[in-house]
């Protein structure tokens, strides 16, 4: 058991290192001048979100997405909290993880929703790259101190059985092993609905994505205390 922890903690420090050393780099840059707004409070609390096509309201107008309606509840239920939504359609955990140490130093969150993955098993790509950069960028968020959200997905069964079963085991294993909080399956509420979904059977119409709000505010509301 011993070594297998300390083989977990080599592995983490391993995936992070570069991010941290990216961190370290850019807090010890001057910082820019107090502006005269900066100095009226507090700056709101950030809940920043990194996702694909599913959170960037793909197909949509942007205020239809669940993120955008997740800032608006956000902004009655939570005052001093903002959501800021630096979600790309066709976005991979590669390019997550290749953009993650910019985004938490520029924005500082205390919370950091991760919906990334879908499009790395739909191109059949190898899962323990997919696995590294997750880890990466949850190392990164908590790099600055933020708590981390993994929305966990699932694919067809056309890619066979063992693939798909790892490509979802993978989230619930990187969230116990890196201390992440985990949705287990984001789009729950709606997979069964096929009129939940756009002509490419693939990105939600927008008169479900309350659904999907509702589903993430059940595990994101306790972390924003």
């Amino acid at each position: 058991m011993k070594s297998r922890d300390r083989a977990a903690r080599r592995w983490l420090q391993w995936a992070i290192s570069p991010a941290l050393l990216m961190l370290a780099l850019l807090a010890n840059a001057q910082p820019g001048p107090t502006t005269a707004a900066q100095a009226q409070g507090p700056k709101p609390r950030t809940v920043l979100v990194l996702g694909d096509s599913l959170s960037a309201a793909y197909g949509l107008a942007p205020a239809q997405g669940w993120v955008a309606l997740t800032g608006e509840r956000i902004a009655r239920a939570k005052p001093g909290w903002r959501v800021v939504n630096a979600s790309i359609s066709g976005e991979t955990s590669a390019g997550g993880a290749a953009r993650v140490v910019r985004e938490v130093v520029l924005h500082r969150p205390s919370v950091v929703v991760i919906e990334l993955g879908a499009n790395d098993a739909l191109r059949g790509l190898p899962l323990r790259q997919t696995r590294t950069n997750l880890a990466r960028m949850i190392g990164a968020a908590h790099g600055v101190g933020a708590e981390v959200l993994l929305l966990g997905m699932r694919i067809p069964p056309n890619y066979g059985a063992a693939y798909t079963q790892e490509f979802e085991r993978s989230y619930r294993d990187l969230a116990k092993r890196f201390d992440a909080t985990l949705l287990p399956f984001f789009l729950e509420p709606i997979a069964r609905d096929r009129d939940a979904f756009q002509g490419d059977n693939l990105h939600p119409v927008a008169s479900v994505q309350p659904k999907l709000r509702d589903h993430v505010w059940k595990v994101l509301e306790p972390m924003l205390e």
